[in-house]
């Protein structure tokens, strides 16, 4: 399944910017404002478009762009075609303009993309451009389905949720938690257990030990050295923990697998 990058990029406007392109779109746009605020008219609907948003324009879609004068405006933009973002497409519900938190990890896929077009044909990597372009419509649809005010769990819930698998395995506080979501400690207390049904650290001691579990089967590390490794910060501490979850002690559990 090819897909085509027509073009990948970043913009920032300071001075008065219109597209008058009246054709319809013959591929996907992708378009994330990072910085400042717009408009953009889509099939002659004018819409606000401010820092987090991200829009999403089908082929056969009319689309403007607008950035009055005195007004800043940054974006990461992109436009692809092909089967594979077709079938994509199709498989979800994609609003033609989402709020979505802007991460790291979404906003670094873009400028590998960027950086990957950018160089001559003789160098560019095919494979590697489509598996990242993959990657980047994966996330952003994770990101539009977290974020949307159907989803059946706040997104404050949804931030606490992703800070604690990305730092589980470092010494990780509930107060960090709580202010990476805007929240109190109590506010955040409460709203995780009532809508996950664990407590913050029950959480992220479940990843810890699913950590440890995929350390103990593919690696030949001690296990003093995992249980360091995947945030426990001792072997004993490790032991509890391990024993109370699944009735049986890590190392009786790795010469069983």
């Amino acid at each position: 399944m090819t897909i085509l990058i027509g073009f990948c990029g970043y913009s920032f406007h300071t001075s008065r910017y219109y597209t008058y392109d009246k054709t319809k779109f013959n591929g996907y746009l992708f378009r994330l404002q990072t910085e400042g605020i717009c408009e953009a008219i889509v099939n002659g609907k004018t819409m606000k478009i401010k820092k987090g948003d991200i829009l999403l324009v089908k082929p056969g879609d009319y689309y403007e762009l607008r950035v009055e004068p005195n007004q800043n405006s940054g974006d990461y933009h992109l436009l692809g075609e092909g089967e594979w973002i077709d079938q994509w497409w199709k498989r979800s519900v994609k609003p033609t303009i989402s709020r979505i938190n802007l991460d790291e990890k979404l906003l670094a896929l873009w400028r590998h993309i960027i950086v990957e077009k950018r160089r001559p044909a003789s160098e560019e990597n095919p494979e590697l451009t489509e598996y990242l372009l993959k990657a980047l419509c994966i996330n952003i649809e994770r990101a539009v389905r977290e974020t949307a005010p159907t989803v059946s769990r706040p997104y404050s819930v949804t931030q606490m949720m992703r800070y604690i698998e990305e730092h589980a395995t470092n010494t990780i506080k509930v107060e960090d938690v709580a202010e990476f979501a805007g929240l109190s400690v109590s506010r955040a207390v409460h709203l995780f257990k009532s809508t996950i049904g664990k407590t913050i650290i029950e959480y992220a001691q479940e990843i810890r030990l699913s950590t440890a579990i995929n350390q103990m089967k593919y690696t030949a590390m001690t296990l003093e050295h995992i249980a360091e490794n995947c945030g426990f910060g001792t072997y004993t501490y490790f032991y509890k923990v391990f024993k109370k979850k699944y009735g049986i002690a890590p190392g009786a559990y790795r010469e069983k697998e």
